[in-house]
């Protein structure tokens, strides 16, 4: 892992959200006019793509990788590509060089919550893959301090050299409104945050738990009234998101999340402001533009998304 000076973390709050950023700029902001996607014939089709991508990427680069997972059902057919190469030798090199990362949580939670992402990735990737990798860095949900921790979550991640991959879903919202990790309309963040701490919203904790039901994950009655009772979000930011060096989306599940459908509509279809307030307000409104800001995404989604 590459060492780097530690840059200072600045605290900001707005409303009862908390924002953390550096003190140096974040957040490189580009324009899509026209959103770019890719059109596939079935979920497994949508997860070899993904996994291509990683493949692709790590072709191109020396040395390690740092990748963020995405949960929930997003990734699952990549997930279960990885796991079965992971039980061979085949991918031994690439799985040495990852450092990985989660990207958001629900807290306070207990780590071995069945509606935690850590067990859920545990459960599709299987122990192969943790064993070979170079590091596994979950969100810490169990603790006292979250945000000391989501701190030192951030200097794992700067440490390691920041992200080349993050593979990243799409969640609706009301108005066919979008978040992207769990960054929700209304919660004052900006471009230069690289993560935060947010109160939980029924409509995401919803989402939540119906599509780790979906997905097959196995949840406990206790594991549901506990992620039920958590107050929290935490977060990665849009710095985390606009830094990144690819980001590589995937919508598989518009059928069971039909909200995808307009949400995905507005997002491609929303004229991006040039007034750098106006876009702020715009991305504060409907997170999910923060992917049209970025220049270099790979979108894999189902036709189901358009019916």
């Amino acid at each position: 892992m590459q060492t780097l000076a530690k840059r200072k973390l600045n605290r900001r709050q707005s409303g009862q959200n908390v924002w953390l950023s550096f003190d140096s700029e974040s957040g490189s902001i580009g324009s899509q006019e026209v959103y770019q996607y890719t059109i596939c014939k079935s979920e497994d089709a949508v997860g070899q793509a993904m996994f291509d991508e990683l493949v692709r990427y790590s072709e191109q680069k020396s040395g390690d990788l740092s990748v963020v997972l995405l949960g929930g059902r997003g990734a699952q057919a990549m997930d279960r590509i990885i796991s079965r190469l992971a039980e061979t030798d085949e991918i031994d090199d690439l799985l040495g060089r990852l450092h990985v990362f989660t990207q958001d949580a629900l807290a306070p939670m207990r780590m071995s919550n069945g509606l935690s992402f850590v067990r859920d990735f545990e459960r599709l990737l299987g122990p192969n893959f943790f064993a070979k990798i170079r590091d596994f860095t979950p969100m810490l949900t169990e603790t006292d301090d979250l945000e000391l921790a989501l701190g030192e979550y951030l200097d794992k991640l700067e440490s390691a050299g920041g992200i080349d991959i993050f593979f990243m879903g799409f969640g609706p919202e009301a108005e066919a409104a979008s978040h992207l990790c769990y960054i929700k309309p209304g919660c004052g963040a900006e471009f230069g945050d690289m993560a935060g701490i947010i109160p939980i919203s029924s409509t995401i904790l919803e989402h939540h738990i119906s599509k780790f039901k979906v997905g097959g994950s196995e949840i406990t009655e206790s594991d549901e009234d506990e992620c039920r009772s958590a107050t929290s979000i935490l977060t990665l930011g849009p710095a985390a998101i606009l830094d990144a060096k690819l980001i590589v989306q995937s919508i598989v599940d518009a059928s069971t999340a039909p909200g995808k459908k307009p949400s995905f509509k507005r997002f491609i279809e929303t004229e991006l402001s040039e007034e750098p307030s106006e876009l702020r307000r715009q991305c504060d409104e409907n997170p999910g533009l923060l992917l049209r800001l970025h220049s270099n995404v790979r979108s894999y989604v189902l036709p189901d998304l358009f019916e």
